[in-house]
C-alpha cells in the first residue's frame, strides 16, 4: 500500500511539473524587436501615430517609419530593405515581376481608406468642378481660372512626385492615363501642397483626406461631380476620387510584423485611422 502510494505521489509531482513548465512555456512574451517601414507620404502620419501607440504599449519594440513615395516603398520590399511597404497605390504588374525575380512574394493587406482631396486656397471663389474639369485642368488645356468660374488668373499647377502613389492613382482615375501638363509642380509631399496652395490665391493640389482634415481652414476642398471628400462619402462611394491603403509584406507576415499588423486591424488601429482623418475599414 505504502509503495503504491509512493507511486501515485510521484506521479502527481510528475504532472504537476509538467503543468508548471508548460505554463512557463505557455505564457504570452512581450513583444519586442525591430520593425524598418518605408513608402507612401499619404500614410506617413497614419502609419507614425500607430508606432507610437504600439510601441508605448510595447516599450521593446522599435518602429522606424520613413516616407519616400509608394513606389520607394515597395522598392525597398523587393530589395528586402523594410519588413513593410505603405503604398497609396496597387502594386504595379512589373513590380510584381522584378519582386518575384528577387525572391519575394508580396503580399497586400488594405488597412485603411482614403479620399484624395482636390484643394485650393479659401480665397479662390470656385468651390465646386467636375471630374472632367479637373483632367482638363491637369493636362493643361484649361489654364485660367476664368474659364471653370473664378477669377482671370492662370492657374498653378500642384502635383507629386512621380515616385508617389497619390500621382499614379490621380493620374489614372482621374487624368485617365494623359500626362501632367508639363507646367505641373511635382512637390515631394502633401505637407508641401498643403503650404503651396495655402500661400498662392491660384494654385490648385490634390492631397490625402488625412492632410485636409490637419490643414484645418488653410486650405478649401472643392465638390468633385458635386460631392466633397470626407469620411462618409468615402465609405459611401459617393465620393469617386477615393481608394485603399496598403502595406506589403514579403509574404504572409509572421512575428513582430504579423504583431503589428493586428494592431492596425484591431479596434484601437481603426480608431487611430479615424482620429487621423482617414476612413477605418470597420
Amino acid at each position: 500500500m505504502k509503495r503504491t502510494l509512493n507511486f501515485a505521489l510521484k506521479g502527481l509531482l510528475i504532472v504537476g511539473l509538467a503543468a508548471a513548465i508548460a505554463g512557463c512555456g505557455g505564457k504570452k512574451k512581450d513583444a519586442e524587436g525591430i520593425l524598418q517601414i518605408k513608402g507612401s507620404d499619404t500614410m506617413l502620419q497614419l502609419t507614425t501615430a500607430w508606432a507610437e501607440a504600439y510601441m508605448t504599449a510595447n516599450p521593446k519594440v522599435q518602429i522606424a517609419v520613413t516616407g519616400g513615395g509608394s513606389g520607394t516603398g515597395i522598392a525597398a520590399m523587393i530589395n528586402g530593405t523594410t519588413d513593410i511597404a505603405n503604398a497609396s497605390r496597387k502594386i504595379k504588374d512589373e513590380e510584381v515581376g522584378d519582386a518575384k525575380t528577387n525572391g519575394v512574394n508580396p503580399a497586400e493587406h488594405v488597412v485603411a481608406k482614403d479620399g484624395i482631396s482636390v484643394v485650393v486656397n479659401p480665397a479662390n471663389p470656385v468651390a465646386e468642378l467636375t471630374m472632367e474639369q479637373i483632367k482638363l485642368i491637369y493636362i493643361g488645356e484649361i489654364t485660367n481660372w476664368k474659364d471653370v468660374g473664378g477669377a482671370d488668373h492662370a492657374i498653378t499647377l500642384c502635383g507629386r512626385d512621380n515616385s508617389s502613389g497619390t500621382y499614379a492613382y490621380f493620374q489614372k482615375h482621374v487624368l485617365l492615363k494623359e500626362d501632367y501638363a508639363a507646367s505641373a509642380l511635382n512637390l515631394q509631399s502633401n505637407s508641401a501642397i498643403v503650404e503651396e496652395v495655402a500661400s498662392n490665391e491660384y494654385a490648385i493640389g490634390y492631397i490625402g483626406l488625412g492632410y485636409l482634415v490637419e490643414a484645418g481652414g488653410k486650405i478649401a476642398a472643392v465638390a468633385v461631380d458635386g460631392v466633397k471628400p470626407s469620411d462618409k462619402s468615402v465609405a459611401s462611394g459617393s465620393y469617386k476620387i477615393a481608394r485603399g491603403l496598403q502595406m506589403y509584406t514579403n509574404g504572409e507576415p509572421e512575428g513582430l510584423a504579423k504583431a503589428f499588423l493586428e494592431f492596425i486591424m484591431s479596434e484601437e488601429g481603426q480608431k487611430i485611422v479615424r482620429d487621423e482623418g482617414f476612413v477605418a475599414m470597420q
